[in-house]
C-alpha cells in the first residue's frame, strides 16, 4: 500500500512500487484529466505538481510518492469556479484537442505561482517541457500572459 495526498484528500493504493503514477492516477483513482501522450517524458501531457514541483508522471513510480502530495487538473478549481488559469486557457482560445491542456496548464500554474506577470520569454521558459501540436503555441502563451490580467509592463 501506497499512501499520499491527491487534491487535498489522503488516499491509498494497493500497487507495485515501480507502476507508474500515471497509471495509478487514471486506472486506480480515476482520474483521467492527466493524459499519456508519449509515454517518455517528452510532451509533458501527463504533467502533475508533485510537492509543488511540476513533474512527468509517467516517469514517476508511485513507490516515490508515499507521504507526498500530488496536485492533478481535477484539484485546480476553487470552490467549483475554474482555476483563474483554466478560465483563461477558455476565453483565450488556449485549447485545442485537449491532449496537452493538462499538463500546459499545470505548467503555467506553476510559473505563475512565483510571478503572476511573466514576459513572453518567462512563459515560453515555463511551459518548455508542454508539447502541443494543434496551436502553434501563441495562443496558450497568451492565456497564460492574461490569467490574472494585462499587465502594461510585462514585454
Amino acid at each position: 500500500m501506497v499512501t499520499f495526498t491527491v487534491n487535498g484528500e489522503q488516499r491509498s493504493v494497493d500497487a507495485p512500487p515501480m507502476e507508474r503514477l500515471l497509471d495509478v492516477l487514471r486506472h486506480q483513482l480515476g482520474l483521467t484529466g492527466t493524459k499519456e501522450g508519449c509515454g517518455e517524458g517528452e510532451c509533458g501531457a501527463c504533467s502533475v505538481l508533485l510537492d509543488g514541483e511540476l513533474v512527468n508522471s509517467c516517469l514517476v513510480p508511485v513507490g516515490q510518492v508515499a507521504g507526498a502530495s500530488i496536485r492533478t487538473i481535477e484539484g485546480l478549481a476553487i470552490a467549483g469556479e475554474m482555476h483563474p488559469v483554466q478560465a483563461s486557457f477558455l476565453k483565450h482560445g488556449g485549447a485545442q484537442c485537449g491532449i496537452c491542456t493538462p499538463g500546459m496548464t499545470l505548467a503555467a500554474v506553476r510559473l505563475l505561482e512565483h510571478n503572476q506577470h511573466p514576459s513572453l520569454q518567462e512563459v515560453r521558459e515555463g511551459l518548455s517541457g508542454n508539447l502541443c501540436r494543434c496551436t502553434g503555441y501563441m495562443r496558450i502563451f497568451e492565456a497564460v500572459r492574461l490569467a490574472y490580467g494585462p499587465d502594461e509592463g510585462a514585454g
